[in-house]
């Protein structure tokens, strides 16, 4: 009996040895995970890197919405004849700790910066007035700021800017051409990373800026979902006599003002009217131009009904929102009717033409750039 455990014991002293790694095993595995960790580390590094931007971006425009908004309220946002008188203003509700004229703005700002749309560098020191944004109408200097919460801005103020001062909303949010840092003098300095800009900037000195190409189209935004716009006195025929509702209809390039049974909210008009007229936002054909490139198709042309993967990495990398188990949609500047426009629908399995309801959000914008 004794001589049976001890027999036992050994054979398992045997057996646990032979579940031992070698020190070859070891090594081999160490190297396997240092190749894995150099793989992903970096792509790791940039998706926090983009969360970070991304929330200092948010939180920028919060404070700064909420000083233009006390600048409304206080009758301050209009009337400026210069950017340095505005941004005088601005800095008495939104803290700035250094100015600089347009003789040295890169003393505010950094002197390069790097678009990702083919790595094109642009050199910052050859900008001064409005019209290095694209603004060309505007006649008003570029003034480099450095806000007290660590972003770097540059500022372009439109004279012609009006404000309401009897709307608790802000009415100003096109008084500004702005490009800002929310990284300040850290690296990479690349546009749409750490470098945003407003859609009132619609080139940085001789270079249009685009969020991203496809074909020969350049897109001056990154997808975004636009605010509506808030009709005045539309019939349900999509007419009007009021004059602030014609005179939007007339700047922006809309047929129909939206048909008064959806409500007033219309969130087609909204698009329009961030992106600068109906002819900024996408034709079919740039929409099919859009499609072939996510589902890897040269097929797809104009209203055509595509059955076929969509590469959610192709969306992710042009700034679509989306879910990998759910559609979006991209407004067109099509306008069907006075209660529907034209999109194009991204399904994980299929894309395909057809109207959506003005009144309805959640529908995904992107500006064709100059």
């Amino acid at each position: 009996m004794i001589y049976n455990l001890i027999t036992q014991t050994n054979k398992s002293k045997r057996q646990k040895s032979f579940f031992a790694f070698t020190l070859a095993e070891i090594l081999i595995t160490l190297g396997i995970i240092g190749i894995v960790s150099a793989l992903t580390i970096p792509t790791l590094i940039q998706n926090h890197n983009i969360k970070i931007w991304d929330t200092s971006s948010l939180v920028f425009k919060k404070k700064l919405e909420v000083a233009l908004k006390t600048m409304n309220t206080q009758s301050t946002l209009a009337g400026h004849v210069s950017t340095e008188n505005f941004v005088s203003e601005l800095s008495k509700h939104f803290k700035i700790n250094k100015i600089c004229d347009n003789t040295r703005l890169t003393d505010c700002f950094s002197p390069t910066m790097t678009m990702r749309t083919n790595l094109i560098n642009i050199d910052l020191r050859e900008i001064s007035n409005a019209a290095d944004f694209g603004q060309s109408t505007w006649n008003t200097n570029i003034v480099g700021t450095q806000f007290a919460n660590g972003t770097n801005a540059l500022i372009a103020y439109n004279p012609e800017c009006k404000q309401d001062p009897f709307s608790n909303s802000i009415t100003g949010s096109d008084c500004l051409a702005i490009l800002y840092d929310v990284s300040g003098e850290k690296l990479p300095n690349h546009l749409s990373n750490d470098i945003r800009n407003n859609e009132y900037i619609k080139k940085i000195g001789t270079k249009s800026i685009c969020a991203f190409e496809v074909g020969n189209t350049c897109y001056s935004t990154t997808p975004f979902e636009a605010p509506p716009h808030t009709w005045k006195a539309c019939t349900t025929s999509g007419t009007t006599t009021n004059q602030e509702d014609l005179t939007f209809m007339q700047k922006y390039g809309l047929s129909y003002c939206m048909n008064s049974s959806y409500g007033k909210d219309d969130y087609w008009a909204g698009a329009v009217k961030v992106c600068g007229g109906v002819d900024k936002l996408p034709t079919k054909a740039q929409l099919a131009e859009i499609a072939n490139k996510i589902y890897g198709s040269t097929d797809i042309s104009d209203e055509v009904h595509y059955s076929g993967t969509r590469n959610d990495n192709i969306v992710e990398s042009l700034g679509f929102q989306y879910s990998s188990d759910t559609h979006f949609y991209i407004w067109s500047k099509e306008e069907q009717s006075a209660h529907l426009s034209y999109a194009r629908f991204f399904y994980p399995t299929y894309t395909k033409w057809g109207g959506l309801y003005r009144h309805n959000s959640y529908r995904q914008t992107v500006c064709v750039g100059d």
